[in-house]
């Protein structure tokens, strides 16, 4: 229960063998593949031997390029085919990178996508005509009423225009046409906000005509088409009729292709796994006959790899050496941290990684915070049909279902916390908010408790944290800071209770004097142990009088484990008072609608349960126990390992590590 211990990999191959290489590391999941060229320490030796060698990027490129490709084909098949066809989608399953990469023929991926490729073209095309068409569709319907072509315009007696203009206009422009009689106007068509209108009128009064055209906003209209608008409308309609029918058929065409979309998935995952190979043969030193591959190990998967190489490349031709991180490597964070957690503790790693991980020296938090967390958060929820109801669907959905490895992490999580659940639910005696006949604890009659209990919580978890922070400056040597941090804040935090026991419940002299005396001690300490490790030690002093003041930090503390207790019974009182609502209602309605409203109420108060419990204990963690001995701010390892889109890949030693 800690962080693996890291090493430093080199990798020495021949050129040709660089590619089985990078397949055997992605299959184990085991190897973080370091660029090579992004350190600067590599900066001597690369020049030296390899000279101003350089990462290429052609195949990345490519492998980009097409998988973007297989993506669009994917995406237009499932928008643009026919709802009478299913897509058939790729199962998610367990498999083996090997096995799974051996039913990939790039060549049948090129002929499939070079089809889906002609039904988009013609698709493409079909969209462009129709979008031509229905603009021709909707001039012809705005003049269909005109019964004259462009050619008469051409008169050399009369001239000739057709215009729109804003329809408010309309009236005032009429008004001023009839000034003049030998100016012809006819309405056309009432477009919105605008009125359609022709004008015939001497050629000789065109300067008058373009005036009062000016005068009132009206814009002369080209007609775009050949013809009457009668005939263009007409045409228009007929080939929209046409491509709409020939629409259905390419939907039917590409609805077919829908049985291809599983291919086209696996092909992508494989296409993904080949670009993660690539994107780290970026990083690796090339010359005419070698390879140098860097990169990080967990020491217990050593002889993992050894023995892998040893079966695939069995003349020993593979060069491979290990060392252990530089404390500068470690100071500049680059050893990445990797956590070790057994099957129990392990789904809980995700409530650390939300927050930090832990750096490559530091304390892995994770099994120290997994059974706190437990406990609060079932406190929190506290009732027993939801603790059976969250198992029940945690239970089915890892036994039933293939999910994708985070997923599985977040069911499993919750999967425990159900058991957690079920059994604050046995102790406050609450079943989907109806009180059930025994209870150890009941919310409605014994707050006082419940509230001392999370009280008692709170300061375990306070002193654990206050423990670690002591434990970890004495791992390294640091023993002022172990005193300052950590020990003396327990002794002065269980001087105060003790006293304060011995007050207000043992009525006993001795007790407090003895609880006030360790607290003093204690304070001492920290004045102490401040003032040696300061430079100035008067400012030290005042430091450590700094410090102490902050024993005010730690009422807020406990205050906020106040919400163990509020949050169980806000939530099962909401329960109980849903339960209480349908049973007011009608015998008739409440086997009827009343059914169906207490499930929509019920869930409703789940999900609200389950959400802040979720949030609450994670803050609990954050911010009151982490804050005590933890930092973080870790590197990942992120070892070479397939993308699993649409696939989990189990690692090929045997094992399934995540």
């Amino acid at each position: 229960m800690a962080v693996k211990k890291m090493k430093k990999l080199s990798l020495i191959c021949q050129k040709q063998d660089q590619d089985a290489i990078l397949r055997l590391l992605q299959g184990l999941q085991q190897v973080e593949v370091e660029d090579v060229y992004e350190e600067e320490a590599n900066a001597p030796w690369l020049t030296a031997y390899f000279g101003e060698s350089a990462p290429n990027k052609t195949d990345e490129v490519r492998l980009e390029n097409l998988i973007r490709h297989v993506e669009e084909s994917i995406h237009f098949v499932k928008d643009h085919g026919s709802a009478k066809e299913k897509v058939t989608e790729l199962k998610r399953d367990n498999v083996l990178l090997g096995d799974f990469e051996q039913t990939f023929h790039e060549a049948q991926l090129a002929d499939e996508l070079a089809q889906i490729d002609e039904l988009k073209e013609r698709w493409e095309q079909n969209l462009a005509l129709t979008r031509q068409y229905q603009e021709q569709e909707d001039w012809g319907t705005d003049w269909q009423n005109l019964d004259i072509t462009k050619e008469y315009g051409q008169l050399h007696t009369t001239g000739y225009l057709l215009g729109t203009l804003p329809s408010e206009q309309w009236e005032n422009f009429t008004e001023k046409i009839q000034e003049t009689p030998t100016i012809y106007l006819e309405f056309i068509a009432n477009k919105t906000k605008e009125i359609a209108f022709a004008l015939v009128f001497l050629q000789n009064q065109a300067e008058i005509v373009q005036q009062v055209m000016q005068d009132f906003g009206a814009r002369v209209e080209t007609p775009p088409y050949e013809g009457e608008p009668r005939e263009i409308l007409q045409e228009a309609k007929e080939q929209l009729t046409h491509l709409a029918q020939e629409r259905k058929e390419l939907a039917k065409g590409i609805g077919a292709k829908k049985a291809a979309v599983a291919q086209l998935q696996q092909a992508e995952e494989i296409l993904l796994t080949r670009l993660q190979r690539e994107a780290a043969k970026a990083g690796i030193v090339e010359s005419q006959y070698l390879a140098v591959i860097r990169g990080w190990i967990a020491q217990e998967d050593i002889p993992t790899l050894q023995k892998r190489i040893k079966q695939t490349f069995a003349d020993e031709r593979i060069f491979l050496s290990f060392e252990d991180p530089t404390a500068d490597e470690i100071a500049e964070n680059k050893a990445p941290t990797k956590l070790k957690n057994g099957k129990i503790v392990e789904p809980f790693e995700m409530l650390t990684e939300m927050y930090s991980i832990p750096k490559y020296d530091e304390i892995d938090p994770t099994p120290w915070m997994m059974p706190f967390y437990l406990v609060f958060f079932g406190m929190m929820v506290a009732d027993l049909g939801y603790g059976v109801l969250m198992l029940v669907v945690t239970t089915i959905a890892l036994k039933a279902l293939v999910l994708p490895k985070g997923t599985q992490r977040f069911m499993k999580l919750f999967q425990y916390l159900s058991l957690s659940t079920i059994a604050w639910g046995l102790i406050y005696g609450s079943c989907f908010g109806v009180e059930m006949p025994v209870a150890l604890l009941s919310p409605s009659k014994d707050f006082m408790a419940i509230f001392a209990l999370s009280m008692i919580f709170g300061g375990i978890q306070i002193f654990t944290g206050l423990f670690l922070a002591g434990k970890e400056n004495v791992k390294k040597k640091d023993y002022v800071a172990a005193v300052n941090q950590g020990f003396s804040w327990q002794g002065i935090l269980a001087g105060i209770l003790i006293a304060a026991a011995g007050a207000l419940v043992l009525k006993s002299n001795a007790v407090t004097m003895l609880g006030a005396i360790l607290a003093i001690v204690c304070g001492i300490l920290v004045l102490v142990t401040s003032t040696i490790s300061a430079k100035s030690k008067v400012g030290g002093f005042f430091m450590g009088l700094y410090d102490l003041y902050g024993i005010t930090s730690y009422i807020g503390d406990f205050v906020s484990y106040s919400r163990l207790m509020a949050l169980g019974i806000s939530g099962g009182s909401i329960a109980a008072a849903f339960n209480m609502l349908v049973g007011y209602m009608p015998p008739a309605a409440r086997f009827t609608a009343g059914i169906v409203l207490i499930v929509i109420l019920q869930g409703l108060n789940i999900f609200l349960s389950l959400l802040s419990a979720y949030v609450h204990a994670a803050r609990l963690q954050y911010v009151e126990f982490f804050g005590k001995f933890y930092t973080g701010g870790g590197r990942a390892f992120k070892p070479l390992k397939p993308a699993e889109k649409y696939m989990n890949f189990m690692d090929e030693n045997g094992g399934n590590d995540k």
